[in-house]
């Protein structure tokens, strides 16, 4: 993670660019999951990936492949906040991230600007509060079997806050679009949205391996299980300004 890279620029205002896909969740199947209630993010986002351009203005692929997923999560949330009109932020550069963090939030500029330097959920923390005046709540799970556990209290936030989600662990961050949970057994589905996705945004190869219904035990790219019992994860549940 600490390689350089180039081309992190990106920046002006202007609309979305064509290539993005809004809300692809919309139209999936059912999770499967017997007997669950579904909670689901509030309003349109957009789904941001591996290899797309970075910041706006940008038509240029920019290659984050293997270290870029929690960026793509945060300009994900980002655009949340932006298409509910919360904000008229655009969208940031990877580059702009970082800058951000080390000039406002007390990052280090050794270690990531300009960096290939993988980010955790404090960070999208830290950059939504400093650069939206978004607050958000972590949630820390222990093991990856603990978010199923934690069902009832994402279901909660989706319900009374609708943004979405990130979850960071291990080398992997996903951004969480919903949950569907059976009170009754305590099992549960969970909407990701992937951010490894290296492909073209075309919605019939996205859905539903990269967009859909994943259980704890769901396979991700890397053939490792999506929620592993061995790895820490935290959580970062943006919440929904409430003077608007």
């Amino acid at each position: 993670a600490g390689s350089s890279v180039g081309g992190l620029g990106g920046g002006g205002g202007g609309g979305a660019p064509a290539y993005l896909l809004r809300s692809p969740h919309e139209g999936l199947a059912p999770s499967g999951l017997a007997g669950g209630v579904i909670s689901l993010v509030q309003g349109e986002y957009e789904y941001y990936h591996y290899l797309q351009p970075t910041g706006t203005g940008r038509t240029d692929k920019y290659d984050d492949n293997g270290w870029g997923c929690a960026y793509r999560s945060l300009q994900s949330i980002i655009s949340w906040f932006r298409l509910q009109r919360y904000t008229s932020h655009p969208n940031p550069s990877h580059y702009q991230i970082q800058k951000t963090l080390v000039d406002h939030c007390g990052q280090e500029a050794d270690g990531l600007l300009g960096k290939k330097t993988w980010l955790g959920s404090q960070d999208l923390g830290f950059y939504l509060e400093h650069a939206l005046g978004v607050q958000c709540r972590f949630l820390s799970c222990a093991s990856g079997h603990d978010i199923a556990a934690n069902a009832r209290q994402l279901a909660r936030h989706f319900e009374s806050q609708g943004t979405p989600v990130m979850i960071g662990g291990g080398e992997l961050a996903f951004t969480l679009l919903g949950v569907d949970f059976n009170e009754r057994t305590g099992e549960a589905r969970f909407l990701i949205m992937d951010p490894h996705y290296v492909g073209p945004d075309d919605l019939s190869q996205i859905r539903p391996k990269w967009v859909g219904w994943k259980s704890q035990d769901s396979t991700t790219h890397l053939g490792t299980k999506l929620f592993q019992q061995g790895e820490l994860y935290n959580l970062c549940l943006p919440q929904r300004p409430s003077c608007v």
